[in-house]
């Protein structure tokens, strides 16, 4: 697959589950003057369910493949911000289509953080049992530990990588802005 030239157009956002890309995805695209979409809410609203119905009642596969569909209708609109998935990139074909058709930006956070951001949050169908019940927490910190690491090379494929800002989501848009100027015209 060959790279696009005009990949300024469009700015995907990847970082593991937590990371700040559905709040710093909409706040970037306003700043840039760009579009926003988000992939989990877009395939929510296609298949009228929730992300986690679809993982407990149609399994991982099927819900990789709806990522694909719309990763690829998205790789074709222009002046576009999307927020991925915290796996959208386990699979090779969105991740080679994403690399090729923009600017990936990894928004990186210290996995205790990603803990304390993950703990009371419901609907995250990887860091649960598969009834939905939360893990508890040493199950937890190590379900998120071995994610990570298995998806820190697919993270790193990111042209910028990016240190949120703990507390201050301006600053990260900040940095942001400034990464991505040489992409963006």
């Amino acid at each position: 697959m060959t790279a696009d030239p005009a990949r300024g157009e469009r700015i995907y956002i990847t970082g593991f589950m937590g990371s700040g890309k559905s709040t710093v995805g909409p706040i970037l695209a306003n700043t840039i003057g760009y579009d926003f979409a988000d992939l989990d809410r877009m395939i929510e609203d296609e298949e009228g369910t929730p992300v986690s119905a679809i993982f407990r009642v149609r399994g991982e596969e099927y819900f990789r493949n709806l990522e694909r569909e719309q990763i690829n209708k998205l790789s074709k609109r222009s002046h576009m911000v999307v927020a991925l998935g915290g796996g959208t990139l386990v699979d090779s074909v969105c991740l080679e289509l994403v690399v090729a058709t923009g600017i990936l930006v990894y928004l990186k956070l210290p996995q205790e953080l990603l803990f304390k951001r993950l703990w009371n949050r419901r609907g995250r169908p990887l860091l649960s049992y598969a009834e939905g019940n939360r893990l508890p927490e040493t199950e937890l910190r190590e379900r998120i530990h071995t994610l990570s690491q298995a998806r820190e090379p697919l993270y790193a494929r990111a042209d910028i990588t990016i240190e949120p800002d703990e507390h201050r989501v301006g600053i990260t848009i900040d940095r942001l802005v400034r990464a991505l100027a040489p992409f963006v015209k």
